[in-house]
This record gives C-alpha cells, sequence and structure tokens, in this order.
C-alpha cells in the first residue's frame, strides 16, 4: 500500500486507543499525606520518632542495606562492628577483612570497597573524633549538599541519616515510597526516585516526615506489592487513583 494514499485514522478514534491491556487511572479526590499518616497509623499504629545521633553509623548501615533485607543488613552491620572496634580499624583492615566480615548481607564483594572509600573520605573530613556534629546545625539543604558529595552517597542515604541519625525532616524515598506515592497520585507516573524526594518533601509537613516514611515503607511490604497490590486490603483504595489496577504504577 501506498504510504501516502494510505487512509489514516481519525484523530478523535486514535486518541481514544490504549495499548492492549492497559488499564485507565479513575478520577478521585487524593488523599493528602496527613489523611495517608492518619489512616495507615490507625491501621498499624507507628512507633515514635527516635534519632540515636551517629550519623557514621548510618551511613555504613544504609551502604550495608543496599539490595539487600533489613534483616541481613542488620546482621552484616553487627558482624562488622563485633569484628572491629572502631571505624579507624575497619578504615585500616584489609578489603578482603571487611569483605569476611559483612559477608552475611550479601553483595560483600561491591560493599566492602565502597564502604573503605566512604570511611576514608569521612575520616578525612571529620578527623580523628569522627565529628558530624556539624550535621545538626547546617541548613538542611547544606546537610544534604555534604552527604551526597561522599562516595556512593545518594538523596536517599542522606535523608536517611539525617532523619534516623539526626531527627531532621528529611524524606528517604526508597522502592517502596516511591511506588505507593505514584500509585496514590502524589507524584507523577514519570517521576523518578531522585526527584520525588524534594516534590514528596514539599507536600509533607515538617514533623509528619516521619511517620510518613515509615507508614508508606510498611504499607508497601505488606499491601501495596509492587507485583500484586492487595487493594482489597488496604485502608487507602476508597480513594486511590490505582485501586484495582492490578500491576499500575
Amino acid at each position: 500500500m501506498n504510504r501516502r494514499t494510505a487512509k489514516k485514522p481519525a484523530r478523535g478514534k486514535a486518541s481514544s486507543q490504549r495499548r492492549p491491556g492497559s488499564r485507565k487511572r479513575r478520577a478521585t479526590r487524593l488523599l493528602a499525606p496527613s489523611e495517608i499518616i492518619e489512616r495507615l497509623d490507625a491501621e498499624a499504629p507507628i512507633p515514635p520518632w527516635r534519632a540515636h545521633g551517629d550519623p557514621v553509623a548510618e551511613l555504613v548501615l544504609t551502604l550495608l542495606s543496599q539490595n539487600t533485607s533489613d534483616t541481613n543488613s542488620g546482621r552484616a552491620y553487627q558482624s562488622l562492628v563485633a569484628r572491629f572496634p572502631d571505624w579507624d580499624a575497619v578504615l585500616a583492615a584489609p578489603v578482603g577483612e571487611i569483605e569476611a566480615a559483612i559477608r552475611i548481607g550479601g553483595l560483600a564483594k561491591t560493599k566492602a570497597p565502597r564502604l573503605k572509600a566512604l570511611l576514608a573520605e569521612l575520616r578525612e573530613r571529620l578527623g580523628d573524633e569522627w565529628d558530624a556534629s556539624q550535621l545538626k546545625t547546617l541548613p538542611l539543604p547544606e546537610a544534604k549538599a555534604w552527604l551526597t558529595s561522599l562516595p556512593g552517597v545518594g538523596p536517599k542515604t542522606a535523608a536517611c541519616v539525617l532523619l534516623f541519625a539526626l531527627k531532621r525532616p528529611a524524606l528517604p524515598v526508597d522502592t517502596h515510597v516511591h511506588r505507593v506515592c505514584q500509585r496514590l497520585g502524589l507524584i507523577n507516573e514519570k517521576t523518578g526516585a531522585a526527584a520525588a524526594h524534594e516534590l514528596l518533601e514539599s507536600q509533607v509537613s515538617r514533623g509528619q516526615v516521619y511517620p510518613f516514611h515509615v507508614a508508606l515503607i510498611r504499607h508497601g511490604r505488606r499491601v501495596c506489592k509492587a507485583g500484586r497490590p492487595l487493594c482489597e486490603q488496604c485502608v487507602l483504595s476508597d480513594r486511590c487513583p490505582s485501586a484495582g489496577l492490578g500491576r499500575a504504577g
């Protein structure tokens, strides 16, 4: 058929067609972050926000948590601190010894040299006291910039350090938070994880950053799962634009 003379579909009909198997999100008034927290907290109370005060430990733990479960990363961290008396000892150890200490957490061959590089930079910046107290008082954007300038530290890790070690209102967006927020319509489906940090943090009040993060991680793991979300069990489904769409978002 001559492409110049082939009949083209009418614009109105073409625009109404969707890919096979795709489903349109339903129109609904979106839940505000405060409403999401309220509903999820009523379902399962959110634990109190308590900072442990050790930014270096949080950096190490977050690095070990990459691409593994919290259980395995916790075991790797405990094995590391049981084997070495302090961070200087970890830094002085051969990579092979660090690798052996964290093997239980998985991906030890990758994480051991990354951990050593991170500790070397921290030692250079913080001195022999490993004093990161400046992160408590730096303006939040500057604290984030300081952390993300470290090797292997992205916006999620920086936010974890500020939130859990120093009780500062930085919102970590992991895969669960990102997925659930997309499904709930708080961010666009094309919004990447890095951009989502600022977009979501701007929607959540400072005092709600911690409960929002914790509630959405738990919800993503238990109900709003990646493969098959359990919409029939979800306390947010009546106001979720993706409810009932299977693998939506």
